[in-house]
Formats: structure tokens, sequence, C-alpha cells
């Protein structure tokens, strides 16, 4: 049985979940409670990440994998699914800066939401808040720019770190209302996030 340390509302947990479905090795996952923070490093983690984040995911001779981008791409391999992650070639340079622009939009995003949630009131810094939404518009402008070419059936990596992307500015970030602005993107992830893996992936408190 593998078993993975997570957070219910880390879109990178959530990533990783939409793999193991994609890949049929959901139910081989056991979900290991934890309290990741970005300051207050949780045991659990540490014992197997030095890093003290999620995911992380232990193997089941007891050898860890992290991030969430070594631990999708190990449950492609192990699930036989060919098309999350392209053996080669042009189509697996795309896939991979699609997850990195997914990946990328997420850590802005997390940066945003630490400033006001894990920094003392007297020390948060308006402009780096804003430099980090500046960054997420910057992403939703490059995934709408794309968003025709991508897939909705049988996914690779890139697609699945941009729609968890897309779903976790929906679950923190409503405000932003970027469907209204990016129709190409609403229109792609309005049947990818209905896909079974990401339905059954959706972050709760």
């Amino acid at each position: 049985m593998l078993k993975l340390l997570y957070a219910p509302t880390s879109p990178f947990v959530r990533k990783v979940m939409v793999c193991a479905h994609l890949a049929g090795l959901a139910d081989r996952i056991e979900w290991l409670s934890s309290a990741a923070h970005p300051i207050h490093r949780d045991a659990r983690i540490a014992a197997h990440n030095p890093l003290a984040k999620v995911p992380t995911l232990i193997l089941e001779d007891g050898q860890a994998l992290y991030d969430s981008r070594v631990i999708c791409e190990y449950l492609a391999s192990l699930g036989g699914n060919d098309h999350l992650f392209p053996s080669g070639g042009a189509r697996r340079w795309q896939a991979l800066t699609r997850q990195a622009l997914g990946d990328g939009l997420l850590d802005a995003a997390l940066l945003a939401r630490y400033e006001l949630t894990a920094r003392p009131a007297e020390k948060q810094w308006t402009g780096w808040r804003e430099a980090q939404l500046t960054k997420v518009d910057a992403c939703l402008a490059d995934i709408e720019a794309q968003a025709s070419a991508l897939a909705t059936n049988r996914p690779c990596i890139g697609g699945v770190a941009i729609g968890c992307a897309l779903g976790y500015l929906d679950f923190r970030f409503p405000d932003i209302d970027w469907r209204a602005t990016h129709p190409g993107a609403a229109r792609w992830f309005g049947v990818f996030g209905a896909l079974p893996a990401m339905q059954a992936t959706m972050p709760h408190e």
C-alpha cells in the first residue's frame, strides 16, 4: 500500500490524486494526516521529507518521493498511463512546460494567500502580494492563449496541472473571476473539471 502525507486543501495534493485516478491507482493509496504549514514544521512529514511539505508519497519499501512532479510521474509509470507523461519529443517538452505553467500559477497564488494568512498583519507587504497576483494574471493570459489546444480526453500532466491551478483559484480566490476575462480557458475547464478524476478530488476544508 502506498501512503500519502497530505492536506485536503493543497492543490499539489489534488494534482497527485488526479494523476492517481487517471492511472487507476487511487484505491492503492492510504491517506496519512498531517498539518502542513509554511512556517510550523510537522514532524510527521519532516520524518520523510526534509522540506516538511505535502504531498509526500511513501512507497511500500519505505522510500519517500516528493514533490508533486516526481510523484505524478511515478504514479503514471506505475499505472502504465503513457499519455500523462509523453515519452519524448516535442509533446513531452510541451507537457512539462504546461505543468510548469500550472505549478507556477499555484506557487504565486499560494504566496499571495500566505501573505495574508501566515504573516502577521504588521509584517504584510501589499506590493509583494500584488506582484504575485500579477504573475497569476500573466499565467491566466498564457493559459487562455493555449486553451483551444488543451486536451480533455486522455489529458497530459500539463492539463492536470493547469486544471488544478484553475480549480484552486475557484477555491481560494473567487474574487478574481478569471472566467469573465478568459472565456477559452473557462470553456476548457468546464469540460475538464467535470472529469471523474477532477470531481473525485475537489478540495475541502
